[in-house]
């Protein structure tokens, strides 16, 4: 496919030979970006907008300045980023930090005030619900518009029809007018178009939010199976789909750039400055003044000596010890001081068998009086993603407890361990304050203790669920 090129009027002659000259030389990226700008103008009436037309036309026969009679809004200011032929990255971000309307850049339906976007290959995106579709046009009349400006030809769109419907799984509606489809029957549409259009960049604004579990599951295999041979750009607030698929991830806030990396390390800075934004900056540990606790070391014991099982396949899972130093964020009302693994007889582990119970303690102290404290936990993987986690809010959401200022206090979580696949896992935690919905955050520890899963009977899935009884019978 040729490749399409915008440059800004900005860019002079020059500017665009050496573009030219580069953009024959490279074919190795999917999409390049260079110091890319968006800014609206904004008026406080119809009236301004009035005048911001006529009057500069009028003196400028005068050769007198006129004033502006707009406010500058910039949604992107000097984004630069280069996407590789087959990389999957991932756009993360609040709501008004410059997401959907750089992705609009890059699909060219809507110009950039400066910078340069390049893209090699042919774009399929998903952007607003709906967008692109005529709601008065029947879902295969949608199709053949879309999949023509797409660039397939009718004798093509004609040859994928059966797949796209078949694909989109909305029955006779195919039939009927778009302004009669439910939000995730036009996702299944839009998608299956897309996912039929042979595509060499797929560019997708949080399409997948919208839809039943069944259809996510099938646009996820999609995805997957492009990931292999395309590219892949999307946004979405869902910190799973970013760690588990993306290879690289971008931040942007208030319309800038403020970071980019391995998702781990972006999904962590994203979450700590959602924080800080809601409720102000986080208090680092070494400016608390904190006492430090008098904490009883138990001796810690192989878990494994208690059971007799002779299979190389048995799920041993070492531990490893509460990091006091680890990545940290929060308000610092009160501090996590120990994170620890018991067994049901409180003795301190060092390793554990997948499958059987165990205590998950958390330890706190209250730097100030806490009403209605939360206490939690997230276990990831590798990846970073979580694979179960719990808090205390619905046991006490009846009866909250309060804790007075210099006091601490104990969560425990009883649980049978799942059977984890081979990997390396670590356990967040954290302590807020009051509600699931509304809460300050006062500690959250990223990765509060390790361990590592050494062997395993589980080969596929996030965790395996101990079975009570596997049997055929004939019938």
């Amino acid at each position: 496919m040729p490749q399409r090129v915008y440059l800004s009027p900005r860019w002079g002659t020059g500017g665009f030979r050496r573009r030219v000259r580069d953009l024959l030389m490279s074919s190795d990226f999917a999409i390049k970006i260079e110091k890319l700008s968006k800014c609206y103008q904004i008026y406080d009436s119809p009236r301004d907008r009035l005048k911001q037309f006529v009057v500069p036309r009028i003196l400028r026969f005068t050769w007198l300045a006129a004033n502006n009679y707009f406010r500058e809004f910039w949604a992107l200011r000097d984004i630069s980023f280069t996407i590789k032929k087959g990389e999957t990255v991932g756009v993360i971000g609040k709501n008004g930090s410059g997401k959907s309307t750089l992705l609009q850049i890059i699909c060219g339906t809507l110009h950039p005030t400066s910078g340069m976007v390049e893209t090699n290959g042919r774009i399929g995106a998903l952007l607003e619900l709906g967008s692109g579709f005529d709601p008065e046009f029947t879902g295969r009349e949608n199709v053949y518009m879309n999949a023509t400006l797409l660039g397939l030809s009718k004798k093509q769109i004609d040859n994928k029809f059966e797949d796209i419907a078949s694909f989109a799984d909305i029955g006779d509606f195919i039939e009927q007018p778009v302004k009669t489809y439910s939000s995730g029957m036009v996702v299944r549409l839009a998608f299956a178009v897309v996912a039929h259009v042979d595509a060499d960049i797929l560019v997708i604004d949080e399409a997948l939010s919208v839809g039943d579990a069944f259809f996510v599951q099938k646009c996820m295999r999609f995805l997957r199976q492009f990931m292999e041979k395309g590219t892949v750009l999307f946004v979405s607030h869902d910190s799973g789909a970013i760690l588990n698929l993306c290879q690289r991830a971008i931040l942007l806030q208030d319309g800038e750039m403020t970071a980019q990396g391995k998702p781990k390390e972006i999904m962590e800075s994203y979450l700590e400055k959602l924080y800080e934004d809601q409720q102000g900056g986080s208090v680092g540990s070494e400016h608390r003044n904190l006492k430090q606790p008098v904490v009883v070391e138990a001796s810690p014991r192989d878990m494994r000596l208690d059971f007799i099982n002779q299979t190389v396949l048995r799920n041993d899972i070492e531990l490893f010890p509460f990091s006091s130093d680890a990545a940290n964020f929060g308000k610092g009302g009160a501090q996590i001081i120990n994170v620890q693994l018991l067994d049901i007889d409180e003795n301190e582990l060092s390793w554990i068998v997948g499958g059987e119970r165990v205590k998950l303690v958390v330890t706190c102290v209250a730097q100030d009086d806490l009403y209605s404290p939360i206490i939690g936990f997230q276990v990831k993987d590798r990846l970073g993603q979580v694979v179960f986690a719990d808090n205390t809010y619905l046991t006490y959401i009846k009866n909250p407890i309060n804790i007075i200022r210099g006091e601490h206090f104990r969560a425990y979580f009883n649980f049978e361990m799942p059977l984890l696949p081979v990997g390396d896992y670590a356990v967040a935690t954290a302590i807020a304050e009051g509600t699931q919905e509304e809460h300050v955050q006062h500690h959250w520890v990223h990765e509060a203790i390790a361990f590592k899963a050494h062997s395993s009977i589980i080969c596929h899935g996030l965790i395996g669920v101990p079975m009570t009884n596997i049997e055929i019978v004939k019938i």
